[in-house]
């Protein structure tokens, strides 16, 4: 049986892993481009390097912009949470009936953003633990073991192509409760990405700010329970002890985007948070503090605070 194509948006660190190792395992891929100009220094490169212990190899993927016209089946949308809507909005005309999205965004909020704008596709939602930077344009290295959770927040049965994940070597499962992923997975990056900006230091080096870490952990748990998501809560505090000793010597996206002058994901972390406790009415004294010396911040670095 023919297999569908898969339309990679977003040729990052999370995107160009993913289409690298579908594009090796010798199914067919196509990376979705902003504009011709990002299409021509792509073509100039020769294709898409991966990276991995120590292997590099290069990948001649077939590439396209947002406005070539063939249509789209399943999408990969691997963007940041910010441009997730935006970019959605503009290749929604090209999916066909019945097309399947994949979200792997940051945080909260876009999912459900990009969700309302393509109501004629099926959206999978994809929380990801694996760890990738991009060390030059278009090359991707791979830094970190990881998992990928899939689900639908609709609950719907898993779909035939998980086998697709598998030959590929994507570490991946289905699971019926994606949402308390999603909430585990923000809780984390609330408790660790915003510190090391503020702090300017690796992950590991939290280790001296235990104190600040457990706190914002108690608060983080009170937060998910009272918004309703007990199950991401349990074992926080031990999972983000694990996670910051497990990447001790790796810089967290945050700090990775605030040093490169990136705009960060910080609506849809911090102030996705922030606002859910409001709007649950839990207290969050900690957390919105921590957000307010992070615009503070990135405001005197000149980056945008949204």
């Amino acid at each position: 049986m023919k297999s569908t194509l898969w339309h990679i948006l977003g040729a990052g660190s999370l995107g160009g892993l993913w289409a690298a190792r579908l594009a090796r395992a010798g199914l067919p891929v196509r990376l979705i481009l902003r504009h011709e100009e990002r299409l021509k220094a792509y073509n100039a490169k020769g294709g898409l390097t991966l990276s991995e212990q120590g292997q590099r190899q290069t990948f001649p993927i077939p590439a396209q912009t947002l406005d070539d016209p063939q249509p789209i089946v399943r999408l990969l949308v691997a963007c940041k949470a910010y441009d997730a809507e935006r970019a959605v909005a503009r290749i929604a005309p090209r999916l066909a009936p019945g097309a399947e999205v994949l979200l792997l965004q940051n945080g909260l909020g876009s999912q459900e953003a990009v969700a309302a704008l393509v109501s004629q596709a099926r959206c999978i939602f994809v929380s990801s633990t694996e760890g990738a930077f991009r060390d030059e344009d278009f090359s991707v290295v791979f830094a970190g073991q990881g998992a990928n959770w899939l689900g639908d927040a609709q609950q719907r049965p898993a779909p035939v192509w998980l086998d697709e994940l598998a030959a590929a070597g994507i570490a991946h499962q289905w699971t019926p409760n994606i949402l308390d992923r999603l909430w585990r997975k923000l809780a984390l990056n609330c408790a660790i990405n915003p510190l090391t900006v503020l702090h300017d230091c690796r992950n590991g080096e939290l280790q001296a700010h235990a104190g600040d870490v457990g706190a914002l952990c108690d608060e983080l748990v009170a937060v998910l329970k009272c918004c309703g998501h007990a199950q991401a809560a349990a074992g926080l505090h031990e999972e983000v002890n694990r996670v910051i000793a497990a990447t001790a010597a790796n810089y967290s996206s945050m700090y990775q985007d605030v040093s490169e002058g990136r705009r960060t994901e910080i609506s849809y972390l911090l102030g996705y948070l922030c606002i859910a406790a409001e709007r649950h009415g839990c207290q969050a004294p900690l957390l919105n503090r921590l957000r307010e010396r992070l615009i503070k911040h990135l405001k005197v670095k000149g980056l945008p605070s949204d």
